[in-house]
C-alpha cells in the first residue's frame, strides 16, 4: 500500500488505514504492528504523524503499546465474571448478583442531593435530600471490582426503621422495604461509557477501557420509586445476565418472582 489518499488530517488517515487492517484481519488479535519506520515508509508520512496515529488507536482501546517491544493489537477478552442482575426472594431473604462479593473497604454514607440525572429516576426534583451509600466490591474468585452506590431518598428512609442507618447491604435494604409493606418491582437500564480517572483507578482497569453502568430502580405500590441502585464495572471483565419471563397464559399474566 502506498501513499494514503483519504480526507482528513494525516494521522487520522493513517489510523483509519490501520483500523481497517485490524477489522479485516490483516492484524489479528495479539499481532505486532509494523514498526514506526515501517509505517512511515508504508504511508509516506513523518514519525510524529505515525505516533499520533498509534496514540489514537491506543486511546480507542484497539492496541496496547509495550515500551521497548512495540504496538500489539489488543485481544478481545472473554468476560471473566457473569453478574446475575435478577433479584430473587426466598421468604424474607433477598439476593442480588453482588451478594457474594467482598467489600474492599467499609461502605461510606453521606448526605447528598439528587442531580439532573438521579432526580428524574427517583421521581424527584433536582436538589432533594438523599442518603448516598457507596461501596467498592470485589469478586472473591477473580478480583474483578465493582463500584456500587445506593441513592435513598430521605422520604423512603423515614418510612423504614432499618434505613436510619443505611449502610446495610442492598439485600437487607430490600428485605426492610418488603417488611414495611412495600410490594417491590424493579426496572433497570444499562449503558457503556468511558470511566472518569478516579473510577478507572478504583476499578483497577487499564486506560481506554470502557465501563458498564447499570441502574436498578426499585419501586413500590403505584409504581413509586423508592431506591436507586447503581453499579459500575469493567466492560471487558464482566457480562450481565438477566432472567426473562413471558406471559404464561392468553390472559397475558406475567409471573412476579419478588
Amino acid at each position: 500500500m502506498g501513499e494514503i489518499q483519504r480526507p482528513g488530517a494525516l494521522y487520522q488517515q493513517v489510523a483509519a488505514e490501520i483500523r481497517s487492517g485490524i477489522a479485516a484481519g490483516e492484524y489479528p488479535p495479539g499481532a505486532l504492528l509494523p514498526s514506526e519506520a515501517q509505517l512511515m515508509e508504508r504511508y509516506q508520512v513523518s514519525r510524529p504523524t505515525v505516533r499520533k496515529a498509534v496514540d489514537r488507536l491506543r486511546s480507542e482501546g484497539l492496541i496496547d503499546v509495550v515500551h521497548g517491544k512495540g504496538s500489539f493489537v489488543r485481544s478481545i477478552p472473554t468476560p471473566s465474571v457473569t453478574i446475575d442482575r435478577t433479584i430473587t426472594r426466598e421468604g424474607d431473604t433477598f439476593r442480588t448478583g453482588l451478594s457474594d462479593w467482598a467489600e474492599v473497604e467499609p461502605p461510606t454514607v453521606t448526605r447528598g442531593h439528587t442531580t439532573a440525572t438521579t432526580g428524574p429516576l427517583l421521581g424527584l426534583e433536582e436538589g432533594e435530600a438523599v442518603f448516598l451509600v457507596d461501596r467498592l466490591l470485589a469478586d472473591p474468585t477473580t478480583g474483578t471490582r465493582a463500584m456500587h452506590r445506593m441513592v435513598i431518598p430521605l422520604a423512603t428512609a423515614a418510612e423504614v426503621e432499618e434505613l436510619e442507618n443505611p449502610d446495610i447491604s442492598p439485600d437487607q435494604v430490600y428485605a426492610a422495604l418488603a417488611k414495611a409493606g412495600h410490594h417491590l418491582t424493579w426496572r433497570e437500564t444499562v449503558s457503556a461509557r468511558m470511566p472518569l480517572p478516579d473510577e478507572r483507578a478504583a476499578l483497577d482497569i487499564p486506560e481506554a477501557m470502557p465501563v458498564l453502568s447499570a441502574a436498578h430502580i426499585a419501586t413500590g405500590d403505584n409504581d413509586r420509586p423508592l431506591i436507586l441502585e447503581r453499579m459500575l464495572t469493567s466492560a471487558s471483565r464482566t457480562q450481565l445476565s438477566y432472567a426473562i419471563t413471558g406471559p404464561l397464559s392468553t390472559s397475558g399474566a406475567v409471573p412476579n418472582d419478588a
